[in-house]
């Protein structure tokens, strides 16, 4: 996006919330803003399947009045006429419709005079030299995959005078590698910077897994084995805590996975550390009641949890105090704490084992005791003596978190891998969490 049009959007946002400020009657309002100008190109077969380039944006304009609430969404262009016209549509709508609706006693209304400006330039790859950029390392492979760039645009004011602006310059490239048997290597790359370099590094490191794939299979009994996660399995295994695990409101209904951990019944290995850090600018830290999160908190620590993640609103109902969560109170920049074992020492310490690189279908078969279920997926192998011997026939695994993130730990790597979020469903998803790779003993595969 150009510099006059990001000005253009921010101006006309700017007017819109001042206008509506000066338009309020008894009532509260909160206006969030979502907007990208975003590069697609989708590629099958190492051609070009689809491309394009996007200009999206919308308005949610929620009122609130006598305990009731009530929102619409309509588009914002950055045309401050068109952007007026359907916003007034809209406050007059819900105007309409709020003393029909029933009490809320959990509504919380904005307070507060937080303010913040965050505008994040990157190096992203012009759009006439995405196609070549890419291909240039894969064109004699069976390369699929999807690039998403450009900048993506987050913002927020209230009747009570808060106002946010996030705005940040990003790509994902999310693809895959196959063999002609059908085995796949999947990766991601990620990051505000085109790097070349690092680019050229990951498809090296693919094309090596590759030709491991094309040794023939082994199929494994069930049962427990020794295994080696890799960043982007742990990312999926920690995502699960954003789903009734780290929520406030989860533990006080009865419905988390770590309500073993909150009791102190269980605990996880002192090598265990889990915090939100929005250090790193990736993601907007205020919310959606435009309150701001801390710049890092900790959940977890030495196996322990020490806090929750609590919105306002979960606080009114429990009478807890809000940290600046999200409304689902999910994980938005996590990141676990490296370990000891060196990349190096990965295949020699795992011995004879799974050498896991990605997992999918991860559900939760017992939530209360932290069960998860899932299956491996794309470049996973069987290790024997230190060296990989052969790819494995997809697994399910049924395992608690409690063991592999509490007694069967054995180490976490001493680096960490940057895994994006590569959602685009409705707009491009913003982030992605900070994870070292772990080690594991005795888990459990069931078929």
């Amino acid at each position: 996006m150009k510099h006059e049009e990001l000005s253009a959007l921010e101006v006309s946002f700017n007017q819109l919330i001042d206008t509506l400020l000066d338009k309020k009657e008894d009532e509260q309002f909160t206006v969030k803003l979502s907007s990208e100008r975003s590069q697609f190109t989708r590629f099958n077969h190492a051609k070009v399947r689809q491309t394009g380039c996007v200009a999206d944006g919308w308005i949610e304009l929620t009122l609130m009045q006598n305990q009731r609430s009530s929102s619409r969404q309509f588009p914002f262009t950055g045309n401050w006429e068109k952007d007026w016209t359907l916003a007034y549509q809209a406050l007059q709508e819900l105007r309409e419709e709020l003393p029909q609706l029933p009490v809320d006693p959990y509504l919380v209304l904005p307070s507060g005079t937080n303010t913040s400006r965050e505008v994040h330039s990157g190096n992203l790859l012009a759009d006439e030299v995405v196609v070549p950029t890419v291909l240039e390392q894969v064109a004699e492979l069976d390369f699929t995959g999807i690039y998403a760039g450009g900048v993506v645009i987050k913002a927020y004011a209230d009747s009570s005078g808060q106002k946010h602006w996030f705005s940040t310059d990003t790509f994902t490239l999310d693809y895959s590698i196959f063999t002609t048997e059908g085995q796949a290597v999947k990766g991601t790359f990620a990051g505000s910077d085109w790097n070349y370099e690092a680019y050229a590094a990951k498809i090296s490191d693919a094309k090596r897994q590759l030709k491991l794939l094309c040794r023939p299979v082994k199929e494994l009994p069930r049962g427990q084995y020794k295994t080696y996660f890799a960043p982007a399995a742990v990312a999926d295994l920690l995502a699960m805590l954003s789903w009734g695990g780290v929520s406030e409101a989860d533990l006080q209904q009865g419905g988390s996975a770590l309500a073993l951990l909150w009791r102190k019944e269980k605990q996880l290995s002192k090598a265990f550390f889990v915090k939100e850090n929005f250090q790193r600018g990736l993601v907007p830290r205020f919310n959606e009641l435009g309150e701001m999160a801390a710049p890092e908190l900790p959940l977890i620590e030495k196996g322990i949890l020490v806090n929750t993640l609590v919105n306002s609103r979960t606080a009114k109902e429990y009478q807890k105090t809000a940290n600046g969560a999200n409304s689902y109170e999910s994980l938005r920049a996590p990141e676990v704490s490296p370990g000891n074992l060196r990349f190096e020492g990965i295949l020699p310490s795992l011995d004879t084992g799974l050498y896991v690189s990605n997992l999918h279908y991860l559900n939760w078969s017992d939530r209360p005791t932290g069960r998860i279920t899932g299956m491996t997926r794309y470049a996973c192998f069987w290790v024997e003596g230190g060296e990989i011997i052969a790819p494995i026939e997809n697994l399910r695994f049924d395992e608690s978190l409690y063991r592999f993130w509490g007694e069967n730990l054995i180490d976490l790597t001493n680096f960490q891998e940057f895994i994006p979020e590569v959602g685009t469903y409705d707009s491009r998803q913003l982030g992605g969490c900070m994870v070292p790779g772990m080690l594991v003993e005795d888990f459990t595969y069931t078929l």
